[in-house]
């Protein structure tokens, strides 16, 4: 449903006044712009000059660029394995290390599956030997718990 009057902003956000959705667009035609709709939940709706292909690159842009900083400031997670060799350890700590660095809150499970969960006692020994085995200095914000599936605990620097 196209409007009978409108409110019309330039392409540098200054406001032109009422126009009909006509004259609007013959002015969009004149400057070689498109007629964008800003909101139509207002009385006369409001539209803005400009170019809808870069309007749309912006909003696009603007959207990858929070979604980019929300995956880089949720909490991180390191899951070993019950046969995990020493290694591989010294793998996941390097990698714990530059997490803990950044400041990210750090998750550390370990699943244990069929007949795992039957040596507790030492699934709970490998952590403690993983945990001692970092070298910068850290806070242990959830100590070791059993969870269904496993052991987890969170370290913050």
């Amino acid at each position: 449903m196209i409007p009978k009057e409108i409110r019309l902003i330039d392409e540098k956000g200054k406001q032109l006044g009422i126009f009909s959705f006509q004259e609007a667009s013959q002015k969009a035609q004149e400057r070689g712009l498109d007629l964008v709709s800003v909101t139509i939940k207002t009385s006369p709706p409001i539209y803005k000059l400009g170019d809808y292909g870069k309007l749309k690159y912006q909003k696009e842009k603007e959207f990858k660029k929070k979604k980019l900083q929300e995956r880089h400031s949720s909490p991180k997670s390191i899951r070993l394995g019950f046969n995990e060799g020493e290694h591989d350890l010294d793998t996941k700590i390097k990698k714990l290390e530059k997490f803990l660095q950044e400041g990210k809150t750090v998750t550390i499970e370990m699943k244990l599956r069929g007949r795992q969960k039957a040596h507790f006692d030492l699934a709970k020994e490998k952590i403690d030997h993983f945990l001692q085995k970092i070298k910068i200095e850290h806070k242990i914000i959830q100590p070791l718990k059993k969870v269904p599936r496993g052991l987890i605990t969170a370290l913050k620097k």
